[in-house]
């Protein structure tokens, strides 16, 4: 996994919007200047919010990106949870899950 090169790709997708146009246009072409995964290059291909979340992609990012997908607040909410049930703990970076699904944190 290469989640430096992940959070890159999003950051400057997030951020440039001539990147933007040619992600629209060739979302492949763009992903393959980056040392990504197949993983990694197919969950920003489709833009699957949950998959980037369980990967380890910083929230900040990831919400902008979600933006640019045009997926609403919520919906990007409850795909990170998606993302969890369906893909398991996060698996890196600040996110990264240190209990089990079924257990508690602080009570919650």
């Amino acid at each position: 996994m290469s989640l430096y090169q992940l959070s890159k790709l999003l950051f400057e997708l997030n951020r440039d919007t001539a990147l933007q146009a040619e992600f629209t246009a060739d979302a492949q072409a763009v992903t393959t200047r980056y040392d990504l995964s197949d993983e990694e290059r197919w969950a920003v291909i489709d833009g699957d919010v949950g998959l980037l979340y369980v990967l380890g992609v910083n929230g900040q990012i990831l919400m902008h990106f979600a933006a640019f997908r045009q997926i609403a607040w919520a919906d990007y909410l409850q795909r990170m949870r998606d993302g969890v049930r369906i893909h398991g703990p996060v698996r890196a970076g600040i996110y990264a899950m240190t209990t089990g699904l079924d257990e508690k944190v602080a009570g919650v």
